[in-house]
């Protein structure tokens, strides 16, 4: 029988070269868990892991337990994809390369502009895309085209924008340079289902920033141009459960720095 996600504490292949292993830490923002993603050329061992996960210490034994680990890539720097990087470099030895230094582990590095990184018989291009976070990177998988979009890019639902550092501007610029990667691309996500088609996908949620934006505005005309952001939430988000207006909060928070700039 075919695995199916959600599939905990088990390697799920997606494409020839990508399998996922969920981790059981389900959230608000983490969705079902965290995606931590294993690439490996066929025939071989050796592999490359894209963000271990939180510190579960059960997860991050098994993800290392799949192969020899040659080289760790981290997406960005939130807790649920960088929690367990210690760990897991002690367990593994791989080096570890991300955008900040805080994380990079061996003889890892920062990236590169659209950076082809070889290793494990894999050539992996990194793509800088700013939004969910100011550090946030997405991976194509060169020779099959599969992208792993992190949180740029989610399996279900749409991506929440950190207030810290998280910027619309920068946001919309990254889901332009998604869609021009064309059509027919795999998406794997940081959380959630993978999809079939990122050109698609990458144009909805364009097209939802957008609408949110002029519900935004129109908010303001309504409310007053100094409105705070807890009034804006709820005068747009009557179609969201109020559970989720704190993750709401966030997003509205650096669309109203966007306009207001």
């Amino acid at each position: 029988m075919t695995l199916q996600h959600p599939a905990y504490a088990q390697l799920r292949q997606i494409t020839p070269v990508a399998a996922v292993m969920l981790e059981n830490n389900p959230g608000m923002y983490s969705l079902d868990g965290t995606n931590t993603w294993v690439l490996r050329a066929p025939g071989r061992d050796d592999c490359i892991v894209v963000d271990p996960g939180d510190d579960d210490p059960e997860h991050l034994a098994r993800v290392a337990g799949v192969g020899t680990v040659a080289l760790t890539l981290v997406s960005h720097r939130h807790h649920d994809h960088t929690g367990g990087l210690q760990r897991f470099h002690e367990l593994t030895g791989a080096p570890v390369r991300a955008v900040h230094e805080e994380f990079h582990r061996g003889a890892g590095g920062a990236f590169e502009r659209d950076e082809v990184i070889e290793a494990a018989g894999l050539a992996v291009r990194v793509l800088h895309t700013p939004g969910h976070t100011a550090d946030s990177v997405s991976f194509v998988i060169e020779g099959e085209g599969s992208v792993l979009t992190a949180d740029t890019i989610l399996g279900r639902g749409t991506t929440v924008l950190d207030a810290s550092d998280g910027n619309l501007r920068d946001y919309l610029d990254s889901l332009d340079l998604l869609i021009g990667l064309g059509p027919g691309r795999t998406v794997l996500p940081g959380h959630g289902p993978e999809l079939p088609d990122l050109e698609t996908v990458a144009r909805y949620y364009r097209a939802h920033r957008e609408e949110r934006l002029a519900q935004v505005r129109d908010a303001l005309d309504t409310l007053g141009s100094h409105a705070d952001v807890r009034a804006v939430v709820e005068h747009v988000y009557t179609d969201v459960d109020e559970t989720l207006w704190p993750a709401a909060e966030q997003s509205v928070r650096v669309q109203l720095e966007y306009l207001r700039s």
